[in-house]
């Protein structure tokens, strides 16, 4: 998947264990574990908003973007394309 979450990188900058973690945001630690380790289909903005507060970061600290994908899936088109120029 070509968002990868970093919240191992967070975790170790805070000096806080995956179980405080899980304590703090109000999630079990295997559910912070799918997530920590990229099998997370999906996060609830609510989820990113309790990590953010109790790791003291912005979203952007905890997710990034590592594709090579060269369509955009949701739009159909070729990234970078201008716009009406969708194939």
């Amino acid at each position: 998947m070509p968002i990868v979450v970093d919240i191992d990188v967070m975790l170790a900058r805070r000096k806080m264990s995956v179980g405080d973690l899980a304590d703090r945001v109000g999630i079990t630690p295997a559910n912070l574990a799918v997530l920590k380790n990229g099998r997370a289909k999906a996060v609830r903005f609510a989820t990113l908003a309790a990590l953010c507060e109790a790791l003291e970061c912005q979203p952007g600290d905890l997710l990034r973007w590592e594709g090579d994908a060269p369509t955009d899936v949701h739009q159909g088109h070729v990234r970078g394309a201008p716009a009406g120029s969708e194939g």
